[in-house]
C-alpha cells in the first residue's frame, strides 16, 4: 500500500486535466483507488429515480473521484508545494 500525502480537508489545485487550475478542499480520500473527491471540481450530473426520500427524483449535480496525481496542495501563502518525508535517527 502507498503512502498518500494527500488528507481530508486540504485545499488542493488540479495541476492536469479538464479541470486544471480549479481549487477546492478534499471531502474524502479513496485509498484503494488513489483518488479523492474534491469539493466543487470534477462535477458530473447523475439521473436520480423517483423515491420514498426523493418523490420527485431529477438530475442531480455531484463530484467525482479525480486521480491524486493530478492534485497538488497548498501552501499557507497560496502556492502549490510538494510534500516529502524523510526518515531520521531518534
Amino acid at each position: 500500500m502507498t503512502k498518500l500525502k494527500i488528507k481530508s480537508g486540504d485545499t488542493v489545485r488540479v495541476i492536469a486535466g479538464d479541470h486544471k487550475g480549479q481549487e477546492g478542499k478534499v471531502q474524502k480520500v479513496l485509498i484503494e483507488k488513489n483518488k479523492a473527491i474534491v469539493e466543487g471540481v470534477n462535477m458530473i450530473s447523475k439521473h436520480e429515480k423517483p423515491s420514498a426520500s426523493n418523490p420527485q427524483g431529477g438530475i442531480k449535480e455531484k463530484e467525482a473521484p479525480i486521480h491524486i496525481s493530478n492534485l497538488s496542495l497548498i501552501d499557507k501563502n497560496g502556492d502549490t508545494t510538494r510534500v516529502g518525508y524523510r526518515e531520521e535517527d531518534g
